[in-house]
This record gives C-alpha cells, structure tokens and sequence, in this order.
C-alpha cells in the first residue's frame, strides 16, 4: 500500500514537500556548464534566474561546503562536486558489473559502448566504454543528449505508456540537428512504436552528421526497462545497415547479460 515514504519525487509540488531554497541551490549548480565553467556573480544570478543577493548567500554556501570555489571574482565548481554524481552511480552497483561486458562488447565491435537512463526529455550518460572520437561533442557519465533523436532515448521512449511518450515528444525541444533529423511528433511516435515491436534502436545521422548508433534494453527482474545499452560508430567507416547485419546480436546479448545480472541484484 502505498505510503508518504512512497510518494514520487516526481508527485510533489511546491506546498507539500517542496523546500525552494534547496531547489534554488540546484539551479546555482546548474548554471555552471562547458560553455560557463566560470562565472561572476551576476552572470550565475541570471542564468539561475535569482537576485545577486540570493545567488551570493547560495554560492558562499556552497563555497563553505567545498563545492564552489572562488578567486574573489570568479566561481567554478570544485571536484567535490562529482560526490553528488557518484552517489547516483554507487548506490546502483549494477554499473560495476556491467562495465566488463561493455569492455567486451567494445572489442568485438570495435566501435564505442554507452549505457544511458531517461530523465524527462533528455538521456543522461552513467557509463562509457569509449573508442575512437567519433562525435564533435564530448561525452562522458553525467552528460545529456535529447532523448528523440538519439538511438538510446528512442529505447527508454519505448518503454512509456503511450500517453507520457507523447506528452514527453511534445515537450522536447524538436531543434533539427541534421538534415536527416525526424522533428515530427506523429513520425516519432510510429518509429518508436516500431522500435517497441522489435526490441531495439537504431538512429543513423539524426544526432550528429556521420553519426550511426544502435541501442538495446537493459531489464529488471519484473521486464521493465531502467536503462539502454549502445554502440555508436562513423556511417563513413561502417553503414547503419553493416552495423545493423553485423553488431545488432552482440549488442543484444550484451545488454541481455546486463539485464540478468540487473535480475539477481536485491531490490
């Protein structure tokens, strides 16, 4: 029976639960990016959306706390900051276990492995078996990518009962990122509905130019499934339909190994 302990995250709205100044303490921490490693305190003030007085009391905060430094006129994050990312990663120590078969699936393959979780209308990178560079983008654990052009989200989309599929289609950000990118909501949900019917993905160029990528499910005990598995490659060195004839059964067996050992793990 469900219980307050129970209730979702998800569920709780500002009123019942809902701390701001904690929220507002996670904005300051996300504003910090690639592209604003650091900021003054009016530039971390309008990218979180806060006055300079309450970024300034947040930031001294997190500065007292060790995950924020400052030289007096610039912030950056400190590498305490990856303790919160960590967290994430321990407490699931699937992950331990699934690196060695992503290993070995990088060396039958010779292309890059990735394991991603669906986090509203974005993937978000927990491990990475890397080869070759083949995306203009660094990528590593904790990265985001939209989840409907990309090979892994369109799995974990999969998954949603059709009403939060659409919901979550309508609600990304459709921005074309190559000539071949599908944007159409009604031509995503039929790709993603056959990506249901055949128990994987595969997503050629809609991402990045040159770039092919393949995904399979990794299950829990009861068949839901908590993450996606993925090899990516250069469309100039191996073709959607090579890497589809070629790399879809070890992907498969790969992420089916995953699953089992996601199976004996206690809940």
């Amino acid at each position: 029976m469900a219980n307050a302990a129970s209730t979702r995250s998800t569920d709780l709205k500002p009123g019942d639960g809902y701390v701001q100044s904690f929220a507002r303490g996670l904005e300051v921490i996300r504003s910090f990016s690639a592209s604003a490693p650091r900021q003054t305190l009016t530039e971390v003030a309008g990218r979180s959306g806060l006055s300079r007085a309450g970024a300034r009391r947040i930031l001294l905060t997190l500065q007292a706390l060790g995950y924020v430094r400052s030289d007096g006129k610039l912030f950056s994050l400190s590498p305490r900051i990856l303790d919160l990312g960590f967290a994430y990663l321990s407490s699931m120590p699937i992950w331990d276990l699934a690196e060695p078969v992503m290993e070995t699936l990088v060396e039958q393959v010779k292309e890059s492995c990735s394991a991603a979780v669906l986090d509203g209308t974005d993937i978000v990178y927990v491990l990475r078996v890397p080869t070759h560079k083949i995306m203009s983008i660094s990528l590593g654990v904790g990265s985001r990518l939209p989840a409907y052009c990309t090979s892994m989200g369109r799995m974990l989309l999969s998954a949603l009962p059709q009403d939060e599929l659409m919901a979550c289609l309508q609600a990304s950000d459709r921005t074309a990122r190559t000539r071949h990118t599908v944007t159409d909501v009604p031509e995503l949900a039929a790709r993603i509905a056959q990506v249901r019917k055949q128990g994987w993905s595969l997503v050629n160029q809609e991402l990045e130019e040159g770039l092919v990528s393949m995904a399979a499910p990794i299950t829990n005990r009861t068949g839901q499934t908590v993450a996606a598995l993925n090899i990516s490659g250069q469309a100039n060195r191996t073709s959607a339909k090579v890497m589809q004839e070629t790399m879809l059964p070890q992907l498969l067996a790969a992420a089916q190994t995953i699953s089992r050992m996601l199976g004996v793990q206690p809940a």
